[in-house]
């Protein structure tokens, strides 16, 4: 049975806003995404590729992470929209990280860079715990 961790939808909206790497971020490329980010999406460039990449993104998203009851989608949503008040680490269980992104603006912004590069993983070893 094939997984769907990820949605190729969600990965094509965040490609609009490409230029600052969201869309990497969320398929599990912290690196690449941090590059997009500083480069405008490698000035324009690595963004109008990354158009026909976003399948294959997706799919290597989809066999290298666990499916579970915490779905990752809804954890980006929360972490891009609700992340300063920590409401994705709340989702997630964390309920002590959560209050102390709640009271510090998301660690005064240096938690929610932390789980631009983590949330997959976090959300992966959750989900491992789970099954």
């Amino acid at each position: 049975m094939e997984k769907n961790t990820h949605s190729v939808a969600i990965g094509y909206v965040l490609w609009i806003f490409g230029f600052t790497g969201s869309h990497r971020f969320y398929f599990g490329k912290p690196i690449t995404g941090t590059i997009w980010l500083f480069t405008l999406g490698l000035f324009g460039i690595g963004w109008l590729i990354d158009l026909f990449l976003i399948p294959s993104m997706d799919r290597a998203a989809d066999n290298r992470y666990t499916e579970g009851p915490l779905d990752y989608t809804v954890s980006w949503i929360l972490l891009t929209f609700l992340g300063v008040f920590g409401v994705h680490r709340f989702y997630m269980g964390k309920w002590i990280s959560g209050l102390i992104y709640l009271f510090t603006g998301g660690l005064f912004l240096i938690g929610i860079v932390y789980d631009f590069w983590t949330l997959n993983s976090q959300v992966d070893e959750s989900n491992r715990i789970s099954v």
